[in-house]
C-alpha cells in the first residue's frame, strides 16, 4: 500500500512539475532575451572593464541556458566603435569579441551595432517583428549607456521590457568633479528605468526571473 501511495505521489508531482513548465513556457511566448555588449573589453584584462562584470556575464549565462533550454530566441548585440578616438571594442581585436561566457551557438543571432542604442542603424527592430517578438528580456552591459538607451526605445517601439539587474553591470563615473561609485549609478539607473509602475522596465534578479516570480 505504501509502494502505491509511493507512486501516485511520485506521478502527481511530476504532473504539477509538467503543468508549472508548460505555464511557464506559455508565459514566456513572443518573448526574446537580448544580450548587450558581454564583450571582452568589458572584464579583467580588458580596456574598459567594468565593477561585477563577472557575476553579470555569469547571471547572464544563467539566463542564457534557460532560453536555450526552452528554445526561445536569443540575441547577441555586440558593439564595434567606429567612432574618432575610440579606446574599446575596436575593429578585429579580441576585446570586441563576445565572452566566452555567452558565446553564440546554435546559429543564435548577432548583430553588430556601432551606437548605444541597439535599434539604431541595425536590423534588430524588422528581426524582432519578423519573429513576432513583443517582450523583451534585456541583459549585459554597460547598465547606464546601452542598456538603458537600448530598453527606453524598445519602450517607444512598442515593447515590454525586463531588465535582469544583476546581470547588469556597469563602472564609476564622474560629475562635476566627484566620483560616483558604480553600485550607485547602478542602483540609480534601474530605478530610474523601473519608475511610474515600470513604465519603461520591470526590474528583477536572476534567481527570481528562473523562478517565474
Amino acid at each position: 500500500m505504501k509502494n502505491v501511495f509511493k507512486s501516485t505521489l511520485i506521478i502527481c508531482l511530476t504532473l504539477i512539475s509538467l503543468f508549472i513548465n508548460a505555464q511557464k513556457r506559455k508565459n514566456m511566448e513572443n518573448t526574446a532575451l537580448l544580450i548587450i555588449d558581454v564583450q571582452n573589453d568589458y572584464f579583467k584584462g580588458g580596456n574598459m572593464p567594468l565593477v561585477g562584470a563577472e557575476e553579470a556575464g555569469k547571471n547572464t549565462q544563467k539566463v542564457l541556458e534557460y532560453f536555450r533550454k526552452n528554445n526561445l530566441p536569443v540575441i547577441n548585440i555586440k558593439h564595434i566603435a567606429t567612432n574618432d578616438g575610440a579606446t574599446f571594442f575596436l575593429p578585429d581585436t579580441k576585446g570586441a569579441e563576445i565572452n566566452s561566457l555567452v558565446e553564440p551557438k546554435n546559429g543564435e543571432k548577432v548583430m553588430v551595432k556601432h551606437y548605444p542604442n541597439s535599434f539604431r542603424e541595425t536590423e534588430l527592430l524588422a528581426y524582432l517583428q519578423s519573429k513576432q517578438i513583443k517582450n523583451l528580456v534585456i541583459t549585459g552591459m554597460m547598465t547606464d549607456v546601452c542598456v538603458e538607451s537600448t530598453t527606453r526605445a524598445a519602450f517607444d517601439l512598442g515593447f515590454t521590457n525586463t531588465i535582469i539587474g544583476d546581470a547588469t553591470a556597469t563602472r564609476d563615473r564622474e560629475v562635476n568633479g566627484q566620483v560616483v561609485k558604480a553600485a550607485e549609478v547602478q542602483r540609480s539607473f534601474l530605478a530610474g528605468i523601473s519608475a511610474l509602475g515600470n513604465l519603461y522596465a520591470q526590474i528583477v534578479n536572476t534567481n527570481d526571473f528562473l523562478n517565474g516570480k
